[in-house]
């Protein structure tokens, strides 16, 4: 009788810093990009005889490149695409969905030809202010003959400037369930054992399961209408100031790493 009387007076010593207890992944994160690990498969474009494509584009573009709405199907987030034609080094592309501007971009050539800049706006999955940012990338080979040197293949170097809401977002767990929140209005709230559960909030993504694989470390699948497009597995780091965050692109085929730090 006192063993049992020890044990249920140790229990409610415990109980209440257990049911206190922060998890590492509390807390707001932010990435910083001057640590991110880029994809090392290229983007490839092509610009000629008054055609864009975006043969990289998943599933891929092929419209004219006369400044007008032109129609693109398979993607979520847009579904008409304008290229405007600047310069033999540069062009425009704005992109709608019924009818609303869901994303402006700029692509200039350097002189050289061996650099690519760009400049966006997207508001394509925001339910706020659009996320901004520019980037670079370097040539890994030209485009054919007579082309905008645009054309080529290109591989990403570069990204600054990008605005917190594209970069920042929130976790909780309570339990065995971890709730994510963006500045830009995307939400769910998962079980940690895999369970798939709703993502709110991004026309891309459609439900999310999320596995807890040790203290430090959970793994997250995306999906859209069933189908698997992504991959993520966030690390915190042993003082709890960092997280690195290993994504696979399934759609795209590519692969990355990013690391972010807590608020």
């Amino acid at each position: 009788m006192k063993t049992l009387l020890g044990i249920g007076l140790l229990a409610s010593l415990l109980l209440p810093s257990l049911a206190t207890a922060q998890s590492a992944f509390d807390g707001t994160w932010k990435i910083d990009t001057n640590k991110a690990e880029f994809p090392k498969k290229p983007d490839v474009f092509l610009l000629q005889d008054g055609m864009w494509e975006c043969k990289t584009c998943v599933p891929p573009i092929k419209i004219k490149a006369d400044g007008q709405d032109q129609p693109v199907t398979g993607h979520p987030y847009f579904d008409t695409s304008a290229i405007k034609v600047i310069s033999d080094h540069e062009i425009e592309d704005t992109d709608k969905k019924n009818g609303k501007t869901v994303g402006t971009s700029k692509l200039t050539v350097s002189p050289d030809g061996n650099t690519l800049t760009f400049e966006f706006s997207d508001s394509s999955h925001s339910n706020g202010a659009p996320v901004t940012g520019k980037g670079e990338e370097t040539r890994v080979a030209k485009g054919p003959a007579g082309s905008n040197a645009i054309s080529g293949s290109w591989r990403m170097v570069k990204i600054e400037n990008l605005s917190d809401n594209g970069i920042t977002w929130t976790y909780k767990v309570n339990g065995d369930e971890l709730t994510m929140t963006t500045l830009t209005g995307q939400s769910y709230t998962a079980k940690l054992d895999g369970t798939e559960a709703p993502y709110k909030g991004d026309p891309g993504t459609t439900s999310v399961s999320v596995k807890q694989m040790d203290k430090n470390t959970i793994e997250e699948t995306d999906k859209r209408d069933g189908k698997v497009i992504s991959i993520a597995r966030m690390t915190v780091a042993a003082d709890g100031k960092s997280m690195t965050i290993a994504w696979t692109d399934k759609l795209g085929g590519t692969t990355g790493k990013d690391v972010a730090e807590k608020q």
